[in-house]
């Protein structure tokens, strides 16, 4: 196999990014074993030249559906692999499984994620008629009122999730007292609940009312299945690409970047990275109601920490070639090399999400086959930023850069990263189409802290 390009995606860093010290790179580091680990070492660039072709072609060993020899059994599973969301317009409001099945790859057993354990093995034998088990008629978990199962809003790779319908009583369309709500159903027998609730539910937990995250007002087992109780969401980022023609205008993915950025902050600060992050997991609020603007992030399924809640430090660099977890079209390099997942990996998912939303298409867009994994990879690999954003404007081609060119441990600087889509945006709050509030709080909260900072952020509002 020809060689990648070396440097290919090397360009100018985004400014001042706050200085960490940059973790060795060793040359024939890629493959080491799950044991040799070790802390903030290696696996902090890109993984270009000979080593990366040799680290792809690592991907190669675990062919999908089929259990690498190495690791105990784990494997990669490829599921639906061309498989892509419906483009009839709008879909039903939807919270908690707004994740389709194309290109989903589910991996074994994750060092981070609690759940796993006994259960890991279990995610590469998904019971394929899991689905087809009827969801109880009425559900009522912890003290939750009643309610009725209505129509099927979605299903993804972490459950499906139906229209509750309170029984008596009830007021308003969202909260804990809300007329109808999602009901995310998981089935005891599906990956990671062999040994108790999801992992999701660690997680929710964890981030009880953090912004941009739906909120869970009820939890518990009925019968055969884990329920969570959230709010009805509006439609995905996908579902509103699609309606509008297959392609955003750059004004609306600008606001669409300076919240998502705004929101995965809030989450990297709990501790987590998302894993996920692409088209179909953001959501806007219920249309007509007072959230219709406002971008929701779901699907935390796939979530992991980057830092260590006893201790407070960044959890240790790792590299596992046989495990990838995301979905191929939008997954960071780092994801397809096996590597830890940190924060920087939300944001390079990120990146190609909001090239999506404007081009329309990413490069890698068509490969087929049981390789695709691997093609894809080397296809991110090998394209320059310049090729990357072409027809986009500036600020797009700089964030690309600059989340791209992130180490294992550096600290996103999220407010310079916001500010460079704020030329970009429609100054009158009114007229732009998705709310930027935790944008505005962010910068609020900086220009407090930090009076001397050179952002600009002065925007007009509604009288």
């Amino acid at each position: 196999m020809p060689q990648l390009r070396s440097g290919a995606r090397r360009s100018k860093r985004l400014g001042e990014l706050q200085s960490v010290p940059q973790p060795v790179e060793r040359a024939n580091n890629f493959l080491l074993p799950a044991e040799n680990r070790t802390r903030r070492r290696a696996g902090a660039g890109r993984g270009r030249g000979s080593n990366a072709a040799a680290a792809v072609n690592a991907q190669l060993v675990a062919t999908p559906g089929r259990a690498a020899n190495a690791g105990g059994g784990r494997g990669v599973r490829l599921i639906d692999l061309d498989q892509e969301p419906p483009r009839e317009g709008l879909a039903q409001p939807v919270v908690g499984a707004g994740e389709h099945l194309f290109n989903r790859v589910e991996g074994g057993a994750h060092k981070d994620i609690a759940m796993e354990g006994a259960s890991g093995e279990k995610i590469l034998g998904v019971e394929e008629d899991i689905g087809a088990i009827p969801v109880p008629e009425r559900v009522q978990v912890g003290n939750s009122p009643i309610y009725k199962t209505e129509r099927k809003l979605g299903k993804g790779g972490f459950g499906q999730v139906y229209v509750g319908r309170r029984v008596s009583g009830g007021t308003g369309r969202t909260g804990a007292d809300a007329v109808e709500v999602a009901l995310k159903f998981e089935h005891r027998n599906s990956k990671g609940c062999n040994s108790g609730p999801p992992y999701e539910w660690q997680v929710y937990s964890s981030l009880n009312g953090c912004y941009g995250i739906p909120s869970v007002h009820y939890k518990g087992r009925q019968g055969d299945f884990y329920i969570l109780v959230m709010d009805i969401l509006g439609p995905s980022l996908w579902d509103v690409w699609s309606s509008l023609g297959q392609s955003l205008a750059p004004s609306m993915v600008a606001c669409i970047a300076m919240e998502a950025i705004s929101i995965l902050e809030k989450l990297h600060l709990k501790g987590f990275v998302h894993g996920d992050v692409k088209p179909e997991n953001f959501l806007l609020g219920q249309p007509g109601s007072p959230d219709e603007k406002k971008l929701f992030l779901i699907d935390l399924g796939l979530s992991s920490r980057w830092k260590d809640s006893p201790s407070g430090q960044h959890v240790e660099y790792d590299q596992r070639p046989d495990i990838f977890r995301g979905t191929i079209r939008y997954a960071s390099v780092h994801a397809h090399l096996g590597r830890t997942g940190s924060r920087r990996d939300d944001l390079e998912s990120l990146a190609y999400t909001l090239i999506f939303l404007i081009k329309g298409r990413l490069p890698w867009q068509g490969y087929q086959g049981d390789n695709k994994s691997f093609l894809v990879c080397k296809k991110k690999m090998s394209t320059t930023p310049d090729a990357m954003c072409c027809f986009c404007p500036a600020p797009f081609k700089q964030f690309f850069e600059a989340v791209t060119n992130m180490k294992f441990d550096e600290e996103p600087n999220y407010c310079k990263l916001i500010s460079l889509f704020e030329s970009l945006i429609e100054p009158c709050t009114s007229l732009r189409p998705v709310r930027i509030d935790g944008a505005l709080k962010f910068f609020g909260a900086a220009s407090t802290s930090n009076p001397q900072s050179s952002v600009s952020f002065d925007f007009k509002t509604d009288a």
